[in-house]
């Protein structure tokens, strides 16, 4: 396996189009999640419109060498994608909810399924928390299924609070959240 310091984190590009779509619909398979159950792909269908234009980013993760297991779909034209997240304002997130004036939101946070467990999520957490600090946000709000026992340990591990749970499309949403001037307590 690639070592975890390989990672390069980079915005997106239109030609990584199908690597983050392969990418986000393995990995919620991989949680046991139903793609399908998930709200629409229109944001990853237009990254630049749903992210960048509304005063958000997406980034994503490439290493060199990639694991076995990855498949070919996840090859990009400068390596393979391994991560890959987003964040946008909350008011430009999901309308049905939370509503945080002045937050903002991560969104599709993923690692390949063959990546888990080896620091890249920490890493494209730390990259996103860096440009969601430099953009001024001053509290970042992240969302998961209760069915993502990962996701479930991983924010409240990176100094995130369990602040609400929701219902929504027959699951149970459990949500984070994290000042921003209170990034550097954990590393």
């Amino acid at each position: 396996m690639s070592s975890v310091s390989e990672i390069q984190f980079r915005p997106y590009r239109s030609s990584d189009s199908d690597a983050i779509l392969t990418l986000g619909e393995r990995a919620l398979i991989d949680a046991g999640i139903d793609p399908a159950d998930i709200p629409g792909r229109e944001d990853l269908l237009d990254v630049k419109g749903s992210y960048d234009d509304v005063g958000g980013g997406f980034v994503v993760g490439i290493v060199e060498s990639p694991p076995a297991s990855l498949p070919t779909e996840l090859q990009t034209e400068d390596g393979w994608l391994v991560a890959m997240g987003g964040y946008l304002p909350n008011e430009h997130g999901y309308e049905d909810e939370r509503t945080v004036p002045g937050a903002v939101e991560l969104h599709r946070m993923r690692v390949a399924p063959a990546c888990q467990g080896e620091g890249y999520g920490v890493k494209l957490l730390r990259e996103l928390e860096t440009r969601i600090a430099g953009a001024g946000y001053p509290l970042i709000l992240a969302t998961t299924s209760e069915k993502q026992q990962r996701a479930l340990d991983f924010y409240p591990a990176q100094g995130y609070q369990t602040v609400d749970s929701s219902d929504r499309n027959g699951y149970t949403l459990v949500h984070f959240e994290k000042p921003v001037d209170e990034l550097s307590e954990v590393s």
